[in-house]
């Protein structure tokens, strides 16, 4: 019996002061530079992908027009090519980010992907609605109507694929970006 009481009181109380110790006079990693937890990533990616599958919606109600895909093309340079760059230019600071901000105009993984094209439309709509917390990734819920984040959406899930002339124009690098020195870091 006193092995249960003295299992109880170390699992109970000592196990989450050692762990406020920890935080408070440890060195846990805050800094972007720092080396994660064990399975951090693991641990976070587990539940957002579970609440995506459930909340996310099943389809969008805008189609991918030339007008939905220029229209996304001009609120995604404004609201999001800052992280997530352009066609022919990265952005300066999203890969600095921790977890690194996607680049959503290059190929990644082992089949070409560009961007999160391969995703959902519905997926891309609620990470942009939402944002993902710990990440950097802003909630746009209240900063753009429903039909520009459809729009962003729809031009992502088309990224793999040629664009409109008005929305591939949108997305060129512009002159100050193309001459800055991350040009030669693709």
């Amino acid at each position: 019996m006193l092995k249960f009481w003295v299992g109880l009181v170390v699992g109970v109380v000592l196990v989450p002061v050692a762990g406020m110790l920890y935080l408070f006079v440890g060195h846990p990693p805050v800094a972007v530079a720092d080396h994660p937890f064990p399975f951090e990533r693991q641990i976070v990616k587990v539940p957002l992908h579970a609440r995506i599958r459930r909340d996310m919606p099943a389809a969008s109600p805008l189609q991918p027009t030339a007008a939905n895909l220029t229209a996304g093309a001009q609120t995604y340079v404004q609201q999001c090519s800052a992280c997530h760059g352009v066609k022919g230019h990265r952005s300066d600071f999203g890969p600095h980010m921790y977890p690194p901000a996607p680049q959503l105009w290059y190929a990644h993984g082992n089949h070409g992907v560009v961007g999160v094209s391969d995703d959902p439309v519905g997926e891309t709509y609620w990470k942009i609605s939402n944002g993902i917390r710990l990440t950097g990734m802003p909630s746009y819920d209240r900063v753009l109507s429903a039909t520009q984040m459809w729009q962003i959406a729809l031009l992502l899930k088309s990224a793999n694929r040629p664009l409109p002339a008005g929305a591939d124009a949108l997305l060129q690098p512009t002159p100050v970006a193309a001459s800055g020195q991350s040009q030669g870091k693709k």
